[in-house]
């Protein structure tokens, strides 16, 4: 076990939790109801976000974020109020980029999001029409890190940058806006530093490949502008826990040994992205402890998942515990989690099919109800977190799934992240953009789809079903990723490539205007 990487002290645990029947209430989330974008849980920022709120409400949260701040110059006074506008919450939530950290879950390797089998069953027309681009693309990504494998393909073919370099760039850039426009020395750097969650089998990958980012043409110059090694990471390493004996082998449940057939062969399994809150939990309190008070976290895959000032500001003025996004729902939205409204009142998440049934999903929207499809993107109250990091961990659901596979019949336990909404009492959720806020790549497929790859090729899959239409999803996924290079990433296009925009023009871009 301890070969594999498996955390025994871990494995032991559950499996003691579970043959005392710690788990036996954990089930699928029950759906009372979807609820309605109100203004106050549920907010639209798909748009230009701005907010209302009691001068009194802010006084009670805002002391504990950024004393040496006074966010009430940044507002109008109005019957009682404080009003903040757009441009209002963003140069607060600029300001606050040195309260703020920004992580990223790593995952695995990318051998599943390359698997061809899977990859064909998105479409096989589209497989077909783009596998000249798949197929040798898919032989360098699997086994590697999937932060570590192209972000999006180049107009002309060639392979981009991965997306943890991207992640470090954007937030390199979003640290030099804070410089410009801040110039007093801040508590801390801003957005510094970049966290992370690897695993026992990629961290090495994972740290390598940072030391040759220290010479990348993305963050080289702007590492030595800003005086921010982005790369220094802080990273928590997950290791795996133990495959456990199938619920038809009775109780009390054991470690399964034979994996493969192998008689004393364990197996080892992530244990879900969940697993953060333990693996992570030293480093949110030395964040804390730093004087950052709000931590980012999302999946490395989401070119989408960026810093974004105007909800930093709403969510540390109204003091809610995180803030978490979701996409408006789209046509071709027909899998994954939803928010929804559980059994005891609390916003939740849960899957179309399993737990909420497209009947009703359809039956609300005619009912004029906007249906939001989670984004896997939160920002935590880090005060809160910290002291509840050990509640979280023991509370956050632990799912046992019986499995059949190649390696024989066993049980996985596993927790996932975004399940933390329903543990909370004051969450706040954003209604955002999908092709701005998730450009997410579970498949190559899918990034080639956003990179636009073959777009004007008339064996496109096209149809009059928005819910079918492979083409008009590819055309709006790749406007996403192209806006997203341009404004999150200070990219811009060459010919037939993007390029980073140099240090001098990224300054001319975030330089505020001249007042009159």
């Amino acid at each position: 076990m301890q070969e594999l990487g498996i955390d025994i002290h871990r494995t032991e645990h559950i499996l003691a939790e579970l043959n005392r029947g710690a788990y036996d209430k954990v089930q699928p989330v029950v759906v009372k109801d979807i609820p309605e974008v109100d203004g106050i849980e549920v907010v639209t920022a798909s748009g230009e976000l701005s907010l209302r709120i009691p001068e009194e409400e802010l006084s009670k949260h805002w002391a504990e974020i950024a004393p040496e701040i006074d966010p009430i110059a940044s507002a109008q006074r109005a019957a009682g109020a404080l009003e903040f506008s757009y441009e209002a919450l963003k140069r607060l939530g600029t300001a606050l980029y040195p309260r703020t950290a920004f992580g990223v879950l790593n995952g695995g390797s990318a051998t599943s999001y390359a698997d061809e089998k899977k990859n064909r069953g998105l479409s096989e027309p589209l497989y077909k029409l783009l596998a000249p681009v798949f197929e040798p693309m898919a032989d360098r990504c699997r086994g590697k890190a999937k932060g570590l494998t192209p972000a999006f393909v180049q107009p002309d073919g060639t392979e981009g940058p991965t997306f943890l370099e991207l992640k470090m760039r954007g937030l390199l850039i979003r640290a030099m806006e804070h410089q410009i426009r801040q110039p007093v020395e801040p508590p801390s750097e801003p957005l510094e530093p970049f966290f992370q969650m690897t695993s026992v089998h990629n961290n090495d990958e994972v740290d390598a490949a940072y030391k040759s980012f220290k010479t990348s043409p993305l963050l080289d110059r702007l590492i030595r502008e800003t005086g921010i090694d982005m790369t220094d990471a802080a990273t928590g390493i997950q290791p795996m826990l133990a495959a456990l004996t199938h619920s038809q082998e009775g109780s009390p449940r054991h470690v399964f040994e034979s994996a493969y057939g192998k008689e004393h062969e364990p197996l080892g399994l992530p244990g879900g992205h969940g697993q953060n809150f333990s693996v992570l939990a030293d480093i949110y309190r030395e964040l804390q402890a730093d004087g950052k008070r709000l931590a980012y976290l999302s999946n490395v895959d989401n070119l989408g998942a960026t810093v974004d000032p105007a909800t930093i500001a709403y969510t540390a003025l109204t003091g809610r515990q995180a803030a978490f996004d979701f996409a408006f729902r789209t046509a071709v939205d027909v899998k994954g989690g939803i928010l929804v409204r559980d059994a005891r009142g609390r916003l939740n998440c849960a899957d179309i099919g399993p737990a909420v049934s497209p009947d009703e999903v359809a039956r609300a929207e005619a009912e004029g109800k906007a249906i939001l499809f989670n984004c896997a993107t939160g920002l935590f109250n880090l005060n809160y977190l910290t002291h509840n990091i050990e509640s979280i961990v023991d509370h956050l659901p632990m799912r046992i799934s019986d499995q059949d596979k190649d390696a024989g019949r066993y049980a996985q336990a596993e927790q996932v992240t975004w399940e933390v909404l329903g543990l909370l009492d004051r969450p706040l959720v954003f209604g955002v953009d999908k092709y701005r806020r998730f450009l997410a790549a579970k498949l190559l497929l899918e990034t080639l789809m956003t990179s636009g790859i073959s777009l004007d090729h008339p064996d496109y899959p096209r149809s009059s079903d928005p819910a079918k239409d492979l083409l008009g999803t590819a055309r709006q996924l790749n406007a996403g990723l192209h806006w997203n290079l341009e404004h999150s990433y200070g990219m811009k296009r060459s010919g037939d490539r993007w390029v980073p925009k140099s240090v001098d023009e990224l300054r001319s871009d975030l330089s505020p205007e001249e007042e009159t």
